[in-house]
């Protein structure tokens, strides 16, 4: 990956030869006579580092510092002797004080900081696409729910306990993890998850722990694995059932000496990253039989939280999760209905909902979208199973074959079970061979 570099300094021959070097090394340089044209072109650009001139820096530290508040690190060069100056730079923001005498070790610095740049701007992103949820109120107050509310509240201060959160597919637990890390200490800070089930062991050993360039083939540079990455904040592991055996004991180390190594490694790394983890079944049989390692499981289950599915829950606290999922489905489409029609939350409060809080918001988001323009959303908004009432007669028909209809009622059946194929199949009355089959027909993500 090239490097962007946006070189500052007042001297033009300075610019040149070191502008060179970099160019050579096979860095884009961006190049800037003064500060206040680099906080121009930090904004229009977006370099990974900035190397900054310490004498022109001096002029200008209020500038330092507005180039310091952003992702790109900042690399102060040419202090030579002048200690007190370096100090200077460093508590304006700068990262690092750099010798631009020794080629081999500036240009390995400069690469150094474009890879912090890149990760923080990683970072960055996946915070800002991890929005907060609202608070508590919203899970309503069923008694099981007050309780769920009161754990939630009580963990978020005890912000370094590993917790496992237990639920059927969809029914809540990542937004239960969101809650908690909103309400604690690391509120602001990185909230990064990643969903075990289906990837191949060496992608998750990279993606959790990070590598080394040189690692494996493929690795050309160092790369921050989610740890890292969620430093000071929460990493969500979802479905850690799914966690390959060779990866549990390294989890199990993180969890015991709250340090890693990445792949290819060999200097161990300490971390301040809270670990939640959730499953759609109980562990204790994978234990058992040896596919889970027992050690780990405990650590885990320090703490466990069982998160309710919405079928279990009153029609008041239905009520409240429904409105909670309309507000986010406003906030992403804001010219649809701002209120939902007296039958229409009727039909809601009916229903099932066998694939939980997921199905919940794909529900109100599809509602609100084919209803945009509309004062409300209606029962006409709504999807087939949710236009016919029980009892009332099919006065609405919807065209569905056979296939569809099988491959709906196989989906519901395995949200119902948490995903437990061989539940599920006993409940169809097929084998679960004959339902592992119908599961790659129709492409149905369990």
């Amino acid at each position: 990956m090239t490097d962007c570099v946006l070189l500052v300094h007042d001297d033009s021959a300075v610019l040149r030869s070191l502008g060179s070097r970099l160019e050579q090394s096979g860095a884009e340089v961006l190049r800037e006579t003064s500060l206040d044209s680099a906080v121009r072109a930090l904004e229009a650009s977006r370099p990974d580092v900035i190397c900054l001139g310490s004498k022109l820096a001096e002029s200008g530290l209020d500038r330092v510092a507005r180039l310091a508040a952003r992702e790109a690190p900042v690399l102060g060069f040419g202090v030579e002797t002048d200690r007190g100056l370096g100090q200077k730079l460093l508590v304006a923001g700068a990262s690092q004080i750099v010798d631009d005498g020794d080629p081999d070790t500036f240009l390995a610095l400069v690469r150094q900081g474009a890879a912090e740049g890149r990760r923080r701007r990683v970072a960055q992103r996946l915070m800002s696409t991890n929005p907060a949820r609202p608070g508590t109120a919203t899970l309503g107050n069923a008694p099981a729910m007050r309780q769920l509310a009161q754990q939630i509240g009580m963990l978020a201060q005890n912000e370094r306990t590993t917790l496992l959160l237990l639920g059927e597919a969809g029914a809540g637990k990542a937004w239960v993890a969101r809650l908690i890390h909103d309400q604690g200490a690391r509120a602001g800070k990185p909230f990064l998850e990643l969903r075990l089930t289906g990837q191949p062991s060496a992608f998750l050993e990279s993606a959790i722990f990070g590598h080394e360039k040189g690692a494996f083939v493929e690795a050309a540079e160092r790369h921050h694995g989610l740890l890292e990455l969620a430093d000071g904040g929460t990493l969500l592991l979802r479905d850690i059932g799914s966690l390959p055996a060779e990866l549990q004991p390294r989890l199990l180390r993180v969890l015991e000496t709250r340090t890693f190594r990445r792949m290819g490694g060999t200097q161990d790394l300490s971390m301040d990253t809270r670990l939640i983890a959730t499953t759609r079944y109980d562990l204790t049989p994978e234990v058992e039989a040896e596919r889970f390692q027992k050690d780990l499981f405990y650590r885990l289950s320090v703490m466990p939280i069982q998160v309710p599915p919405v079928r279990d829950r009153s029609n008041d606290d239905r009520l409240a999760l429904i409105n909670a999922m309309h507000r986010e489905a406003r906030l992403l489409f804001p010219d649809g209905p701002q209120i939902i029609a007296p039958e229409a939350l009727q039909r809601f409060q009916e229903y099932a909902w066998p694939g939980n809080v997921r199905e919940v918001r794909q529900v109100l988001e599809r509602a609100v979208q084919v209803a945009r323009g509309q004062i409300a959303i209606g029962v006409e908004h709504l999807p087939g199973e949710f236009r016919a009432r029980p009892g009332v007669g099919d006065r609405r028909h919807t065209p569905m074959s056979l296939d569809l209809l099988e491959h709906q009622h196989i989906e519901r059946t395995l949200r119902y079970h948490g995903g437990n194929r061989t539940r599920a199949a006993k409940e169809l009355g097929i084998s679960r061979a004959t339902l592992i089959n119908k599961i790659k027909l129709y492409s149905i993500s369990d």
